[in-house]
């Protein structure tokens, strides 16, 4: 087998959980494969161009990614313009990337299809310029994740009290203009869901018609939010009927916001917006994956 070389970025803290055994466990199946295996930690100060640093200097074939949603985004925009297959490794509080694309299974599993060649290739989306590769909001979530950075709790138990607490104190809308494709749709909302595929990190589907490499996206307006609309969208069947709910299915998007909202892209909280420039991306990501 050709020997090729393997880089890793792995964010030590995400999930709450060492990454020892993983780190030894894929350096093992690098081996059996004959790579060379290079691994790089984030640190939160200077990811980006570290990053971007290590690959330059290890020109590698494939990039393996141990964390969350907010450790893939990072590595994927340090690497955006560069021709490699991105490999993830599903070890964050928030997996919504990874669950949209099968690959929560064991980890052995796991790291067998980091290093697979067959990949998908997928889209991101453009918000004022920044990256989105799974999911981002406004509102309600963002909220969740502001209160969850700050909180001490960490792993699902901590996302678990931060969206009991956010969900009891909710009851803020905004009022929201939306230009998409020359239309214009104005409302009230508690929360708009910028969605490249289907699921949040925890499972629940936000949007059933998303599919990552179509060209679209899609703005999920939810006016208001009631238990009734949150347990039903918990157990994947989100009310779009109920006259709370609206899909939009569009490549672009000019979103204008009537007071500062609560914003986060890819789980990572972005502080308050009252404008957004959203596009589709011209270029696709490469996803290994044993998905067709």
């Amino acid at each position: 087998m050709e020997k090729k070389n393997v880089m890793m970025v792995v964010n030590p803290i995400s999930g709450g959980l060492g990454k020892g055994n993983l780190i030894a466990q894929v350096s093992h199946y690098a081996k059996y494969l004959n790579h060379d295996l290079y691994c790089i930690e984030t640190t939160g100060v200077d990811d980006l161009k570290n990053i971007k640093d290590f690959y330059t200097q290890y020109q590698p074939d494939r990039v393996i990614i141990a964390g969350g949603d907010g450790t893939i985004k990072i590595v994927i925009e340090a690497l955006e313009n560069e021709d490699v297959i991105f490999g993830i490794l599903p070890v964050g509080s928030a997996n919504g990337l990874a669950t949209d694309l099968g690959l929560i299974k064991s980890q052995e599993e796991n790291i067998a299809t980091a290093f697979q060649d067959h990949f998908l290739a997928i889209d991101f989306i453009n918000i004022n310029n920044k990256m989105c590769v799974h999911l981002s909001d406004l509102g309600l979530n963002a909220d969740l994740i502001k209160n969850y950075e700050k909180s001490a709790i960490r792993g699902k138990l901590g996302y678990a009290q931060q969206a009991f607490k956010t969900l009891l104190h909710a009851g803020k809308t905004f009022h929201v203009n939306i230009k998409s494709n020359e239309q214009l749709f104005e409302t009230k909302a508690q929360m708009i869901v910028i969605a490249n595929s289907q699921k949040y990190g925890t499972g629940v589907v936000i949007n059933p018609i998303g599919i990552m490499g179509d060209g679209k996206f899609e703005l999920i307006i939810l006016r208001k939010i009631t238990i009734s609309v949150f347990l039903k969208i918990i157990m994947g069947k989100i009310p779009v009927s109920s006259g709370y709910v609206t899909v939009i299915s569009t490549d672009k998007a000019l979103i204008n916001i009537d007071k500062p909202t609560s914003f986060q892209i890819d789980g990572e909280y972005c502080g308050n917006q009252t404008n957004l420039d959203i596009s589709i991306s011209a270029r696709k990501l490469k996803i290994a994956s044993l998905k067709t």
